[in-house]
């Protein structure tokens, strides 16, 4: 931000704080009120950090984002009331605790689907997804914080405390919730890959590729198997200090280099040669390269479809996996090629700097670390895997 000179700086440290408040208050909520409050926090100190530049383009994304999630929120708001009257508790219960004795399936369903639209649409599920790459009008933090952190992982986190800590496996397999949203994520997953790869536009193709992350979430959840919630579950970690990682190199080419687009940057490798070292190791570990978190999330998911029966999905992470290549590793083609090397990326000296700055490269460079750390060693630190495991043996009684 200050790399930039950005303007309202106090504002946006103001509503990135109250975000970060909002997410911790959704992660540590023991039930569906308290969640649902922290989860509105999170909506509308969020809206600030996408409208910054108050143009045109950022108002409208603005009021895009606000009527997809504040009208999601009450539909969540009206799931919960009925869930509270029907069960008479909103305390998140390990299989859930939902119990609509005697009522219909569909509408059990209905009930389900109403609530976990505030989830899909955070975390971008298609067809609920457009505000995502609409926010991309934002500075690139608040991309990070939209699409790797915060927002989407709220999303994410939504689903899993729906599908698992309030209706349970058991009511989701008999009224069909689990397999309404899981062939949505499936085609989220493809259908955001294949647009990712026409973008130009780096945030926009990073946009639409956390679009597609974002469904092996919900994916893994809904196949309502052990091994699909460790998976899901690791993989919102693994996810995060990788795309993480993508944006914090996109904001320092943005901010060294003064590119935004993909086909401008050929030859930027030679300029700026950490910055797109990193890009190209987060961008093998998104596609699931061996010794990277993304490949131990997304081979315990695949390991989750085979326990549901469900080979396609297995499938389709083989084929995501090979259009991440498709959409990214070109960028760092372009980036490195050896012919037709633009002067000015050559060029060092005032108004025309070489590397990013130190304090850019610093925490892109510990996050890509931190990625790789856990690669090797999954349960490094705090133990991610071993809590997913855990979360999973809670649910289903037993683990992967």
């Amino acid at each position: 931000m200050r790399g930039h000179g950005e303007k309202n700086q106090t504002g946006y440290f103001a509503a990135f704080a109250g975000c970060l408040c909002g997410a911790i208050g959704v992660c540590f909520a023991a039930d569906l009120l308290t969640f649902f409050i922290f989860y509105e926090i999170l909506t509308v100190s969020t809206y600030p950090l996408v409208v910054h530049y108050r143009d045109a383009k950022g108002k409208y994304s603005g009021r895009k984002y606000l009527i997809y999630t504040l009208v999601s929120g009450q539909l969540f708001f009206a799931g919960m009331v009925y869930v509270y009257a029907t069960c008479g508790t909103l305390a998140f219960t390990p299989g859930g605790f939902v119990d609509f004795a005697g009522s219909d399936k569909m509408l059990t369903l209905g009930i389900f689907l109403l609530m976990v639209s505030a989830g899909a649409v955070k975390a971008g599920v298609m067809p609920l997804h457009s505000w995502l790459p609409a926010a991309m009008v934002a500075p690139t933090p608040v991309s990070a914080l939209l699409h790797a952190v915060a927002v989407v992982k709220a999303g994410a986190f939504c689903v899993i405390r729906l599908a698992c800590y309030t209706f349970g496996p058991e009511v989701l397999r008999e009224c069909m919730g689990a397999e309404v949203l899981l062939w949505l994520a499936g085609v989220t997953v493809i259908l955001s890959s294949l647009i990712a790869i026409q973008k130009t536009n780096l945030k926009a193709r990073l946009a639409f590729s956390t679009v597609g992350q974002l469904s092996y979430i919900v994916m893994g959840v809904c196949l309502l198997t052990p091994a699909g919630m460790t998976g899901a579950m690791y993989h919102m970690v693994a996810h995060a200090f990788l795309k993480i990682t993508l944006f914090m190199c996109a904001g320092a080419i943005f901010v060294t280099a003064h590119k935004a687009d993909i086909t401008e940057m050929r030859g930027i490798g030679r300029r700026m040669p950490v910055t797109m070292a990193a890009f190209t190791a987060a961008s093998l570990g998104i596609a699931g390269l061996p010794f990277l978190p993304g490949f131990l999330s997304k081979m315990t998911i695949m390991e989750g479809a085979r326990q549901a029966g469900q080979p396609v999905f297995a499938l389709i992470l083989v084929a995501s996996a090979l259009l991440s290549l498709a959409y990214l590793i070109p960028v760092s083609y372009i980036a490195f090629a050896g012919t037709k090397v633009r002067e000015e990326y050559l060029a060092y000296g005032p108004g025309n700097r070489g590397e990013a700055s130190k304090l850019m490269l610093i925490p892109l460079m510990a996050a890509l670390t931190l990625a790789f750390v856990m690669g090797f060693f999954p349960d490094f630190g705090a133990h991610f895997y071993a809590f997913a495991k855990a979360a999973a043996s809670s649910v289903y009684g037993g683990g992967i």
